[in-house]
């Protein structure tokens, strides 16, 4: 076979490659994809091509995902993507001086057939995350996806198979991963200079409001595309006050707190840690405490992962933190907002933010500190990798960002499958272990604080649950239907064959 001079001998194995294996994909699934051709289904970026992105939903922080390409000299965003074209003229003057106006496709399926387009940046409702990256790898486009990139347990690993098989480049965006000073605190973490680290916590004391109650269906804006909007989700009007955002508070669609702003800490915190796999147990307490409104997701949760020698404890707060919260530890700030903190046998290190950290002795004496990082150095980190093709440049590989996404998913599975309970009726194995009981006790406090009433808004206990790390399942056949989700027709999600 005659090979064109200007078509490099790697570029001609990447697109025999695109082309058999998206031929495969066609024949996995009847859901949409992109039919195989002869031809290659991604454009092959040259060193010196502007890499062309198209960013879909731009409603929240898709606006920031456009802010952050523009910073970017090898960046041309070329598409936006929004079922709801609100959102779309909401961002559009962010180019009022870019050299390229991107035009607006309203629905994914059609701006993923454009084969100019080389990759995506995805900040859909969480329910979408993991179908349309896998839309988008199989329509050769390479897949920034917000986190968590999954909306369960299941959803992430497909992605990771199906970034494999068809080479594509995925990487999710938890921009800590590329800050220099969070990079700088957990080489220090890894380094051993406070020994063996073999506790973490991810910290999320963030005052939520309540999303109020009504009985009435939420308003579709005009021109909105709600058959879209649903995608993989029961077609069903929520109910509630308005349909934007507050879609994280809701199972259908989002994953509470715990989903949406601890898989930041929960990624750091596994991170330092070390752990490449799920842990063997979960358990989770909490509720939708302190208000009654149309959320089913818990506002409040503390959960604890274990793995053979190590743990790390969630603890997510979203009532006001009155009083301050040091853990006892000496020297260190009361935490507020979103955190890490890592116990050494000789010391401890804390994140109060995502570009910094302090560590200390076990005394409380400041050993050393770090700061510094800008959110476009994780979208330049993802433009890195689609130019080497090489997913072990990425700071957050997707596989990565499963298992990150994964914690937060097996917690809200323990939690749903959980029993009401007593703030004084604590899981007494559990309970055993000093940094758990600590937690505990603080979380008291803080209901006692804010004068939580049991009685009217529950409290539960979740189901321990027992994780195979090698298949990512339970042993309990309730926690695995929960581990994935029912799709709906023509938005089910393709397994690699």
């Amino acid at each position: 076979m005659n090979v064109p001079m200007d078509i490099s001998r790697r570029d001609f194995v990447e697109r025999a490659i695109v082309a058999a294996t998206t031929a495969l994909a066609a024949g996995a699934t009847s859901n949409y994809l992109i039919a195989a051709e002869p031809e290659p289904a991604r454009r092959i970026v040259g060193p010196n091509d502007k890499l062309r992105v198209a960013t879909i939903g731009v409603n929240g922080q898709g606006g920031s995902h456009l802010s952050e390409w523009l910073k970017l000299p090898d960046v041309d965003v070329v598409a936006i993507c929004d079922c709801d074209p609100a959102a779309y003229e909401k961002v559009i003057g962010k180019f009022k001086n870019a050299a390229i106006q991107p035009k607006y496709v309203q629905d994914v399926r059609k701006l993923l057939e454009d084969k100019t387009i080389d990759a995506v940046s995805i900040a859909t409702p969480n329910h979408w995350h993991a179908l349309m990256s896998v839309w988008a790898m199989q329509a050769g486009k390479d897949v920034y996806i917000e986190k968590p990139c999954s909306h369960n347990v299941r959803e992430g690993r497909v992605m990771t198979q199906w970034a494999r098989k068809l080479g594509r480049i995925c990487q999710m965006g938890v921009q800590s991963r590329s800050m220099t000073g969070m990079r700088s605190t957990l080489d220090f973490v890894h380094s051993g200079r406070i020994g063996k680290v073999s506790v973490a916590k991810a910290i999320c004391f963030r005052r939520r409001g309540s999303i109020g109650l009504v009985d009435t269906p939420a308003p579709i804006p005009t021109g909105m595309d709600f058959d879209l909007w649903c995608g993989p989700a029961p077609k069903v009007v929520p109910v509630r006050a308005k349909l934007h955002y507050d879609w994280h508070w809701v199972g259908a669609t989002g994953n509470g707190d715990l989903g949406n702003q601890n898989p930041h800490e929960l990624d750091k915190a596994r991170w330092g840690l070390g752990k490449q796999e799920l842990p063997k147990r979960v358990l989770s307490i909490g509720g939708r405490l302190g208000y009654f409104d149309n959320g089913d997701v818990a506002n409040s949760q503390v959960t604890f992962y274990q793995w053979d020698d190590a743990l790390l404890i969630s603890d997510v707060r979203g009532l006001d933190i009155k009083s301050k919260v040091t853990f006892g530890l000496k020297g260190v700030k009361p935490f507020d907002g979103a955190s890490n903190l890592w116990y050494g046998t000789e010391g401890y290190v804390v994140a109060p933010n995502y570009t910094s950290g302090v560590a200390f002795d076990k005394d409380g004496n400041e050993i050393e500190k770090w700061s510094g990082g800008e959110y476009k150095a994780h979208f330049a980190n993802f433009v890195k990798a689609i130019r080497s093709r090489n997913h072990k440049d990425l700071h957050l590989d997707i596989e990565d960002g499963h298992l990150s996404s994964a914690l937060a998913h097996l917690g809200n599975v323990s939690w749903r499958l959980g029993t009401e309970t007593s703030p004084s009726d604590r899981p007494a194995k559990w309970s055993e272990n000093k940094y758990i009981a600590e937690t505990l006790s603080s979380f008291d406090e803080y209901t006692k604080e804010n004068e939580v009433d049991f009685k009217a808004t529950k409290l539960s206990v979740g189901m321990e649950l027992t994780i195979d790390p090698k298949t990512e399942l339970s042993t309990s056949e309730a926690a695995n239907k929960l581990f994935t989700r029912e799709y709906r027709d023509g938005f089910v999600l393709p397994e690699v064959g």
